[in-house]
């Protein structure tokens, strides 16, 4: 994760949320009030978000002192303390809220990630996630995905070449698409190409295509055409596939499953602050 970009996407979310000033802390504590606040689990799962915790609280008040317990990625119970962060009491409170909302977040997504790793689990395949996620979350979402122990797909348009059916339609071809793209985009770039049928699969094939993606295909469709790629391109598999039917594509023989679900209809972890009194 870029500790630059998390930082400056905390204060934009903190001045969003914090606007002139918190009417409700600055009218209730002096600055010499102290607190303690303690993260706790509430339901079982995935942490993710140490980085968050300690990023944001510093970015309100560098007096609030942050002691992450977990590590991004490791498991938690039920009433287990994730973190205990101390300090002004206003700062604690108006901090709060923002770090929470994107631990939750992070954390769920981890957790559903993590589900989803072990129901394929035997196959060989790799989960990976998709660009379908919260405009402006992006790089925590993906490092969400990470830490439950799935892998990222690119992470936008401007990374790898991926050829979508709108693309090729407007390209003339699969055929024609790969061979502009090759003609104007260096070596270093992989090119993808979205197929629906087996004959665009040996068309991308031919025009050299570095990954296959099998979009909205059976998973029979898949076991019978990947026979036919060869052992240097590598093989995907995406579109409506969720938690219920993942172990069916990953018996396919594809090396990556890359779902959308991951990132748009996890459940959030359920994460509360406790405060403690201190004088």
């Amino acid at each position: 994760m870029n500790n630059l970009k998390l930082k400056a996407m905390l204060e934009d979310f903190f001045i969003e949320d914090i606007g002139e000033g918190d009417l409700s802390s600055q009218a209730l504590f002096k600055q010499s009030d102290k607190g303690v606040f303690h993260f706790i689990a509430k339901e079982n799962g995935i942490f993710c978000g140490s980085e968050v915790i300690k990023a944001g609280f510093s970015i309100i008040d560098n007096a609030i002192q942050v002691d992450v317990k977990k590590q991004d990625g490791d498991e938690v119970q039920i009433g287990e303390v994730i973190a205990i962060i101390s300090g002004p009491m206003a700062g604690l409170l108006q901090g709060e809220r923002v770090v929470l909302n994107l631990v939750q977040r992070m954390s769920g997504i981890a957790t559903t990630t993590m589900e989803t790793v072990g129901i394929v689990e035997g196959t060989g395949v790799r989960i990976c996630d998709t660009r379908k996620t919260t405009p402006g979350l992006r790089m925590l979402e993906k490092y969400a995905v990470t830490c439950g122990g799935g892998y990222n797909h690119r992470k936008g348009l401007y990374d790898a070449v991926m050829l979508k059916d709108n693309h090729i339609s407007f390209a003339g071809g699969i055929t024609n698409a790969v061979k502009s793209v090759k003609e104007k985009l260096g070596h270093t770039v992989k090119i993808e190409v979205e197929i629906e049928s087996k004959q665009q699969m040996l068309e991308a094939i031919e025009a050299g295509a570095d990954i296959i993606m099998f979009d909205n295909r059976t998973p029979e469709e898949i076991s019978e055409w990947i026979s036919y790629v060869p052992s240097h391109v590598v093989t995907e598999a995406s579109g409506g596939i969720t938690p219920k039917n993942v172990k069916e594509y990953g018996n396919t023989g594809v090396q990556y499953i890359s779902l959308g679900y991951l990132t748009h209809s996890y459940k959030s972890l359920d994460i509360s602050a406790k405060v403690l009194m201190t004088t």
